[in-house]
């Protein structure tokens, strides 16, 4: 069988949008969230993905949709291989150019089964690698008449403290500030806010804290930024910190993301 390997696809004309292309991986992911809103397909294997409506069985040809801050998981069924692609666009960008108001969407599914879906995602791949800028706009276009609607508010804006701990963490992610403190500034103890926090989000205050320095740390290192100034950036103890967590989420090494690859192994 052949390696694993995985790309990511950045061209100039489209710097809304990143590709990604991971082949015969058996890597397994944790639960996790991007910034950006995700368009998925399954090329071959079987995966479950797991979201906040539940859990579905992926085949090949199955499209997945994904808003930004959702906590998914996608992984091969047992210990199998599989291959898909990812398509991560800017959620402000894609907000202004493809919504009548500019407000977030949600998708009315996030595991879709259709030919016409199918098509548009590979179409969409396609003008990523192309720099084909007004072909992919105009598939994002497609897709959203399709499958997506306005949003309605987070189901954590309900509970204040727990938002109030959000705004903190997202306006600061790289802060030292302890979870004891966040709780403190809350008015509750750190058990409370722990149960309050991942009652309203499905995750702690520390693995969300994490998420958010990673996907600082991958925006960074997009960017051009070196590995070690991205690190210090999003408030990692050391690169090695940095090295060891990004891999653990995205299957690779910083350093591999940042040139692209493909990365083998």
């Amino acid at each position: 069988m052949p390696a694993p390997t995985h790309q990511f696809v950045r061209h100039p004309a489209l710097p809304w949008a990143e590709l990604r292309v991971s082949q015969q991986s058996p890597h397994c992911y944790r639960l996790h969230m991007h910034a950006e809103y995700s368009f998925g397909i399954v090329d071959t294997g079987t995966a479950l993905f797991q979201h906040p409506g539940g859990t579905e069985a992926l085949a090949p040809g199955d499209v997945v949709l994904i808003e930004p801050d959702t906590w998914h998981a996608c992984n091969p069924q047992q210990v199998t291989h599989w291959s898909y692609r990812m398509v991560y666009v800017q959620a402000d960008w894609l907000h202004g150019q493809c919504t009548a108001d500019g407000g977030p969407l949600r998708f009315t599914r996030r595991a879709v089964r259709d030919a016409a879906s199918r098509t548009a995602i590979q179409a969409l791949c396609q003008a990523l690698r192309t720099g084909d800028a007004a072909g992919g706009a105009a598939l994002l276009r497609q897709l959203l008449r399709q499958h997506a609607q306005p949003a309605a508010l987070p189901v954590a804006a309900s509970d204040a403290a727990v938002q109030q701990a959000l705004h903190c963490l997202h306006q600061q992610p790289e802060s030292v500030a302890s979870v004891e403190a966040l709780a403190q500034a809350c008015g509750m103890s750190a058990s409370r806010f722990i149960h309050r926090f991942k009652a309203a989000t499905g995750v702690t205050p520390g693995a969300y804290r994490l998420n958010l320095r990673l996907n600082g740390a991958r925006r960074l290192l997009a960017q051009g930024m070196a590995l070690a100034e991205a690190a210090h950036a999003m408030g990692f103890a050391d690169q090695a910190h940095l090295q060891r967590s990004f891999k653990a989420h995205h299957a690779l090494t910083p350093g591999r993301y940042a040139r692209g690859g493909p990365d083998i192994g």
